[in-house]
């Protein structure tokens, strides 16, 4: 159980955390911005984004 809290409890995971809620916040930006295929890249900005996410929240609750 002491390993399994210090896992939890380690920076890497919310710095990571942290990082990827930035990434997410840029592609929720570019969905304004005003150039060609600008939803496009946002939407997989945010899909690589989320999915970075629950990496990093599986990893933290593993």
């Amino acid at each position: 159980m002491q390993q399994s809290t210090e896992n939890a409890n380690s920076v890497s995971h919310y710095t990571f955390l942290v990082l990827t809620i930035v990434i997410g916040l840029v592609g929720v930006y570019l969905r304004f911005a005003e150039f060609p295929h600008a939803t496009l890249i946002s939407n997989l900005i945010l899909l690589v984004a989320s999915g970075l996410c629950l990496k990093a929240v599986f990893g933290i609750l593993k």
